[in-house]
């Protein structure tokens, strides 16, 4: 399995693995999903899209950005998103803001159904504590502490 949970004291933490960052951000959007619903595969995916585009100094600000933006699209819209197309874009500068890569990302899902999905805790917040992300191998990883 390409990412795991683990326990940490009060919260639960994921790591992820992948052999691209684009990859690595696509599991880290499975592995949200799946801390919400107990079924992640049920999810229909050709009824809502969601298109999220990000920028931040670094992957790992980027990572946290990307998953607080699926929470707050479950949050507010009540969107279950399992499949993601991922492109980040490396800026030969950093803009304005500071940010030196950027996220333009598609979710697809469906929005929480009752009678079909059973959700199994409540996602609080995504932390900056412990989040790290890198080159490992051949690939990347990369880890996250969520307040549940």
């Amino acid at each position: 399995m390409p990412w795991q949970v683990f326990d940490h004291t009060a919260d639960l933490g994921l790591r992820f693995e992948a052999p691209t960052r684009e990859a690595l951000f696509e599991e880290a959007g499975r592995a949200f999903v799946a801390l919400i619903v107990e079924e992640p595969d049920a999810v229909v995916l050709s009824r809502e899209r969601l298109d999220v585009a990000l920028a931040a100094a670094d992957p790992a600000d980027l990572l946290f950005d990307w998953l607080h933006a699926l929470l707050v699209a479950f949050e507010v819209r009540h969107l279950l998103l399992a499949r993601f197309a991922i492109e980040l874009v490396e800026l030969d500068e950093f803009d304005e803001r500071g940010a030196g890569l950027q996220l333009h990302a598609s979710a697809w899902g469906e929005r929480v159904d009752p009678a079909r999905h059973r959700l199994v805790r409540e996602v609080k917040a995504i932390t900056y504590h412990g989040l790290w992300l890198r080159p490992q191998g051949a690939g990347w990883a990369a880890e996250v502490i969520v307040d549940v």
